[in-house]
C-alpha cells in the first residue's frame, strides 16, 4: 500500500512529516490541500482527523495526525535511517532538544508570527516572547558550535523538529511589522552564525527543496 500524506503549505507540522518521508526516502503520495478553500475542513478529512488539522498520514490501514506521532511511527515502521538514534542515551539527547523545541522556542515564535502577518500592527507587548526566543536561539547557537546537529551526531528528529520553526521565525523578521520589535535575528550568519551553518547544512539537503512551501517560492 502507498503512503499518503495529507499535508498544507506553510504548516510547520506538515513540513516534519514530509521531511521525515523525505529523509527516510519512502515512496509516498503528496496530498496538498488548499488552507483558503478548507479542503482540511471536509468531511473526508474530518473522518481522519475529526481535529481538521494536517498532517495526517495514511499508510494501509493506519491513519495518523500529529506530526511528532507521525515522524515517531515512520521511524519504527522503517527504521532505516533511524530518526530516533541507534541508543537509548541518543534517543534520550534527541528527545531532550524536540522538547526544549516545543517547550520553549515553538511558542513565543508562534506569537510573533500571528502578529507579524496579521492585518494591523499588533497591540500587546511582544517585549517576553521576543527575549524568550533570543535566550533560545543563544542557546541553540552555542550548541552547534561544537556539533553539526542538534543531537547524536547525525540528522535526526531533532534537527527535523527544530527546522521549520526556524524557517517561520527568519520569515516573521523580514516583515515589516517585526521591525520594531529588535528581534536581532537577520542577518542569520551574523547574529547566530553556528545556527546559521546548521540550517545550510539542512537547506543543502534534496529533502530540504522537497519539501519547501510551495507558496513560499517566488
Amino acid at each position: 500500500m502507498t503512503i499518503e500524506l495529507f499535508w498544507g503549505s506553510g504548516s510547520p507540522f506538515a513540513w516534519r512529516a514530509l521531511l521525515a518521508l523525505e529523509l527516510k526516502k519512502l515512496p509516498y503520495e503528496s496530498r496538498l490541500l488548499s488552507f483558503a478553500n478548507k479542503e482540511h475542513k471536509t468531511p473526508a478529512m474530518l473522518a481522519m482527523n475529526p481535529r481538521g488539522k494536517v498532517p495526517v498520514l495514511k499508510d494501509g490501514g493506519t491513519v495518523l495526525s500529529e506530526s511528532l506521532a507521525i515522524v515517531a511511527y515512520l521511524d519504527r515502521k522503517y527504521p532505516e535511517p533511524p530518526l530516533f538514534g541507534r541508543t537509548a542515551e541518543a534517543a534520550g539527547q534527541i528527545w531532550k532538544q524536540i522538547s526544549e523545541a516545543l517547550a520553549y522556542l515553538e511558542p513565543p515564535v508562534t506569537t510573533l508570527a500571528r502578529a507579524a502577518f496579521a492585518p494591523e500592527p499588533p497591540k500587546a507587548d511582544l517585549g517576553a516572547p521576543v527575549a524568550e526566543v533570543k535566550a533560545e536561539l543563544k542557546r541553540l547557537d552555542g550548541e552547534l558550535k561544537t556539533q553539526k546537529w542538534l543531537a547524536a551526531g547525525e540528522i535526526t528528529a531533532a534537527d527535523i523538529v527544530l527546522l521549520p520553526t526556524i524557517e517561520i521565525l527568519l520569515r516573521v523578521a523580514g516583515k515589516d511589522a517585526a521591525k520594531p520589535l529588535d528581534l536581532g535575528v537577520l542577518p542569520l550568519e551574523k547574529t547566530y552564525p553556528a545556527l546559521a551553518a546548521w540550517r545550510d547544512r539542512l537547506r543543502a539537503l534534496p529533502a530540504y527543496d522537497k519539501t519547501y512551501p510551495p507558496h513560499w517560492r517566488g
